[in-house]
């Protein structure tokens, strides 16, 4: 990761935002995250939305000290390696017997309280990591669900010391006002948390009528708004494959039209989404300055941003990869 460095210019207070998106389930990028948190002496971390994985692994137990995992079979060491990887990337992953492996493909209840079982526990682990490194800092994470991320989750935040749900939610950060939704328009994989932009829009205006001053308000909405750089992603076929022409993955905008027009009524002063993992970048909608970080997930690398404000503007924003 890069470093840097601004001047504390102007009369106000800076405030410090690290903000970062679909993490889906990546151990080494939560754990880049928290500790990005103090390398850039972040006064509030933010996460945006989707922190669940998207796969799940069976590892099958031989006995005498083998397993099965991807067609290899490996010993503990192997295993150790292949744990590694897969929570790097994201990846899930049980350890069961042949019974088990026939269970969980041919019963699609076990395989979800599987998948389940493993999501929850993973967050478990990021929570009790969080706690340890920043209890009794004062420091909150705030932590959104996103569209690929199962409700009861947010039950496991709520455990956490410093891990704190935001949707619904006015959250004053540092004198700004923060709204957060991480529904998003219709996707063609009917993900856990979608909703028509008819629904959405009057969800979203629901919360921005409550902000008491629309110009110092950030809005964390996991859909990025729609024809803006944050939004780009490969055009399907019927077949939900890139289309590609010319030798190049055609382009398309898939963002939300409704974080469009609620950007443009209410003129927030900062707008930051996520959700599309390949389009990292910052538009303007108006006045409103609105960014995406991007995401790299499986390979292990934190996108996120680092946003100054200050004097009831935006200082200052960079985009930190590592």
């Amino acid at each position: 990761m890069g470093l840097f460095n601004w001047g504390k210019s102007g009369s106000g207070k800076q405030l410090r935002i690290l903000f970062a998106s679909d993490l889906h389930g990546s151990d080494v990028v939560f754990r880049k995250f928290l500790n990005a948190g103090k390398m850039y002496k972040a006064d509030v971390l933010i996460i945006g939305g989707d922190v669940a994985g998207k796969a799940l692994i069976p590892i099958l137990e031989l006995g005498g000290g083998k397993y099965q995992v991807d067609d290899k079979v490996v010993g503990s060491e192997g295993l150790e390696e292949y744990k590694k990887k897969f929570r790097s990337s994201g990846i899930y992953y049980t350890i069961v017997d042949k019974k088990e492996v026939d269970e969980l493909s041919s019963d699609k209840e076990k395989l979800d309280n599987a998948f389940k079982d493993a999501m929850i526990e993973r967050l478990r682990e990021w929570i009790r990591l969080a706690d340890e490194r920043y209890k009794g800092s004062g420091m909150h994470i705030y932590t959104n669900l996103g569209n690929d991320d199962p409700t009861y989750l947010f039950d496991v935040i709520k455990e956490s010391d410093v891990m704190r749900t935001v949707e619904g939610e006015i959250i004053d950060i540092g004198g700004y006002e923060m709204i957060s939704f991480g529904y998003v328009n219709p996707t063609p994989w009917n993900t856990h948390r979608e909703m028509k932009e008819e629904e959405l829009g009057l969800n979203l205006k629901k919360m921005a009528e409550k902000i008491s001053e629309p110009s110092r308000s950030i809005f964390n909405f996991h859909a990025p708004p729609y024809g803006t750089n944050l939004d780009n992603a490969p055009l399907l076929d019927s077949t939900l494959k890139p289309v590609v022409k010319g030798g190049e993955i055609v382009m398309t905008h898939v963002g939300s039209s409704s974080v469009k027009e609620i950007t443009k009524e209410f003129s927030p002063l900062l707008g930051i989404h996520g959700h599309i993992h390949e389009s990292r970048g910052f538009d303007k909608i108006g006045k409103t300055l609105v960014l995406n970080p991007g995401s790299e997930f499986g390979e292990g690398i934190l996108h996120s941003s680092l946003i100054i404000l200050e004097d009831n503007k935006v200082k200052a924003h960079q985009f930190i990869i590592g």
